[in-house]
Parts: C-alpha cells; sequence; structure tokens
C-alpha cells in the first residue's frame, strides 16, 4: 500500500481544499438588453450570441 513520506503541511491541505467550496455563478449584463445572463452563453429572451442572432426570438 503507498504511503506518504512526509505529512502534508496546513498550508498544502488548506490549498487544496480551497477548491472545495462552492462559488456563486458569475453573471454579467448583456450590452443590447441589458439582462443579466452566464459568460459565454447566449441570451435567450433575445436569442443573440456574440452579436448573431442563434435562436428565434423568445415570445413572453
Amino acid at each position: 500500500m503507498a504511503v506518504p513520506r512526509r505529512k502534508t503541511s496546513p498550508s498544502r491541505r488548506g490549498m487544496r481544499r480551497s477548491a472545495d467550496a462552492i462559488k456563486r455563478p458569475t453573471y454579467v449584463e448583456d450590452k443590447d438588453s441589458g439582462e443579466l445572463r452566464r459568460p459565454h452563453h447566449l441570451d435567450l429572451k433575445t436569442g443573440m450570441y456574440k452579436g448573431r442572432q442563434v435562436l428565434k426570438k423568445k415570445d413572453s
């Protein structure tokens, strides 16, 4: 069985655990509509992505 050669320091243990925290998703304000959307995702209300019409406009 594999056994660690050295004890993991508290600093290294903390650095490893830093990725385990749950982070809130980031949102950006859309330039055209002013709606909040996820970065690198299309705007579902307008159907635009990177200035191009990708989907038909959603009727609400």
